[in-house]
């Protein structure tokens, strides 16, 4: 069984080539890039993240993201293992939420099982070759040594890359029309939906299982882990994750590690944090699933206060303006991927935070919510609508918001927005409405108002009704510059007219 599946792992063969995509979700990827001192990038390694999206059936749908490190070879094992637990008839409509949780919890262990069978033979052969090359192996003559150690050597180096490697995965799973997350690591799920008063919530699903996560500090202090030298740390064997699949330097080995020598079992688990289940009837929204080197980048650049907000504004923004999910996922990898590069060039204080960073995958999956009319631009009548969203990476229940403006694709003749949320209607969207009111904290970490980039603030001076083209099918412009050209005028009065020259003709 476990050259069958490190034959089928090495393939171009998929478990899951005839599972269908889901076609209300859409992936954006960015590879990972070190910038020289002139600013330009280079890719240091292959791309090590992965996803999935697929559609099952009885209404059954999957997603993932998986963070690989040291190789892609953990997430892509785990995106094609992990469908074939889940998907191919394990789950159906029948099951209770306890079941779901209980399947899900079995396929991660299934998933972290399998991936060993498949290095079983490798991590043989490197113990085996190890061995060979002690000193004080008797049976191994000096010239012997001298002659094959290279050899040796050099097959030991393959096999360690062949063994070596992890992930982190978030997965997210619509069942009867119920979301259920497991999380193994450090990426992350935000879910944007409306609630039933007109208002809308953004929530951070979980927490990441990182080295400055408290329960699982105390989860490892249990086991006999220093947390205090952990947290000190912030990294265990290269990685700040405290949850990952695969790795087996952390899971067989984990003794010779100094920070974990002294635990009393696997301190570095697979076992997956689950939430849910969360009801996505009449919901209107979307949800996103991000990989952790997404989440680093947008932090590196601005600050982790408010990512949550400025990953949300952006999608936000790009489902109002494009047409298809897989442009508007994409559109903002770009952008968080230009934001982090104009940071480091910038030379300003998080610049050297900004010297690199990893792989980015994002997710969108779309919850009955209406994409941009690809006709209309938000100059064109698309209204702007300010959102409060909040950053919820704690556990503190206080009531606080960030006002982020968003044009947002209009449903009908509109006209602008204003600033504030009395403006705007009320009720529920229905299915296939984009949301029309203020995004309101409930769990939030601190506050702060901003507004994202392409947001449409420029807009917020027009007058109530979008301009028309005229019959020469010009649209008349809506900002004066009277005065600049008066002034640029006084500045260069040297015999010539702006008349002819700068300025409407």
């Amino acid at each position: 069984m476990a050259a069958q599946r490190r034959n089928l792992m090495q393939s171009h063969q998929s478990w899951t080539d005839d599972l269908p995509l889901c076609q209300m979700c859409g992936v954006g990827t960015a590879p990972n890039c070190v910038y020289s001192s002139d600013g330009k990038g280079t890719q240091s390694h292959t791309n090590e993240d992965g996803h999935l999206r697929f559609r099952g059936e009885d209404g059954c749908f999957l997603y993932g993201v998986f963070n690989g490190y040291d190789g892609s070879r953990v997430a892509s094992f785990a995106s094609q293992c992990l469908t074939a637990e889940l998907l191919l008839g394990q789950l159906n409509s029948s099951h209770t939420d306890n079941d779901v949780r209980r399947i899900l919890t079995q396929a991660f262990d299934v998933v972290e099982k399998s991936y060993f069978e498949t290095i079983d033979d490798a991590l043989a052969e490197k113990a085996h070759l190890s061995n060979y090359l002690l000193p004080h192996n008797e049976n191994v003559s000096f010239h012997q040594l001298s002659s094959q150690g290279q050899k040796v050597q050099e097959r030991l180096k393959e096999l360690e890359q062949e063994v070596s490697g992890g992930a982190t995965a978030v997965v997210a799973l619509i069942l009867n029309n119920k979301l259920y997350i497991a999380n193994v690591g450090t990426n992350r799920a935000l879910l944007c939906k409306s609630s039933i008063d007109g208002q809308n919530q953004v929530l951070q699903i979980g927490r990441p299982h990182s080295t400055d996560n408290e329960d699982e500090l105390q989860r490892l202090a249990a086991l006999g882990v220093d947390s205090a030298r952990v947290r000190q740390a912030g990294q265990i064997a290269g990685q700040s994750s405290t949850r990952r699949l695969g790795d087996y330097r952390v899971k067989f080995n984990y003794n010779e590690i100094d920070l974990l020598s002294a635990a009393k079992t696997s301190p570095i688990i697979a076992e997956p944090e689950i939430h849910g289940s969360q009801s996505l009837d009449s919901v209107t929204g979307f949800l996103l699933l991000m990989s952790e080197g997404l989440i680093n980048a947008l932090e590196s650049a601005h600050g982790p206060e408010q990512a949550n907000q400025e990953i949300v504004a952006m999608v936000a923004a790009e489902l109002a303006q494009q047409t298809s999910l897989e442009t508007a996922a994409q559109s903002v990898v770009d952008r968080v991927k230009r934001l982090h590069h104009d940071v480091y060039v910038s030379g300003r204080q998080r610049a050297t935070y900004c010297s690199r960073h990893e792989d980015m995958t994002l997710l969108i999956r779309t919850l009955n919510y209406a994409l941009a009319d690809g006709a209309l631009t938000p100059t064109q009548g698309g209204r702007i609508y300010p959102v409060s969203v909040p950053y919820s990476n704690s556990q503190s229940t206080s009531k606080t918001s960030v006002t982020l403006s968003l044009v947002m694709p209009s449903q009908s003749t509109l006209t602008n927005g204003t600033n504030t949320a009395s403006t705007l209607e009320e009720g529920t969207p229905t299915p296939g409405q984009s949301p029309t009111a203020t995004l309101q904290s409930t769990n939030t970490q601190t506050q702060s108002s901003s507004s994202s980039s392409g947001d449409g603030s420029l807009f917020r001076q027009r007058g109530s009704q979008a301009a028309q083209p005229d019959e020469t099918g010009r649209v008349p412009p809506y900002v004066d510059f009277s005065q600049f050209y008066l002034l640029w005028g006084s500045d260069h009065s040297d015999g010539q007219s702006t008349q002819g020259g700068l300025g409407p003709q």
